[in-house]
């Protein structure tokens, strides 16, 4: 069983804030945050506009009410047992054990380090490579 949940790419959340001035309600904002996970870092959006990620996390924490809108997340890793099939799979067509990442990381034009952490199309992919370049 994997226990591994996956990680949010993407969050968004409408943030409402009250502003008081010695506990008279001087007025109120509400704003919508996005925060994406990219491979440069989080990046953030206000209100639909690129935003310091400084800025928006000042949004978040002050808010008196958050409410999560929307979030996207990374697919799930296909674990150990589906990644032990594949690694029989590869076997089978005459792929050596040491080659299994190799051959995985040119399917998927990226490092692989390990199989069970791969995403379902990511394992979908590498089994339509090794089809292709080990046709039996």
């Amino acid at each position: 069983m994997n226990d591994t949940k996956p990680r949010a790419e993407t969050r968004t959340w409408e943030a409402h804030t009250v502003y008081r001035e010695c506990s008279v309600v001087t007025g109120t904002a509400t704003h919508t945050v996005t925060l994406t996970r990219t491979a440069a870092g989080i990046e953030a959006t206000v209100d639909s506009e690129a935003a310091e990620l400084g800025a928006a996390l000042r949004i978040l924490h002050s808010a008196d009410t958050l409410t999560l809108i929307s979030e996207t997340l990374e697919a799930a890793p296909i674990g150990k047992a589906r990644a032990a099939k594949l690694h029989r799979l590869m076997a089978r067509a005459g792929v050596p054990s040491g080659e299994h990442y190799a051959l995985a990381a040119a399917a998927l034009d990226a490092p692989v380090y390990s199989l069970a952490l791969l995403s379902e199309p990511e394992a979908r992919n590498v089994w339509r490579f090794l089809q292709q370049t080990h046709a039996a």
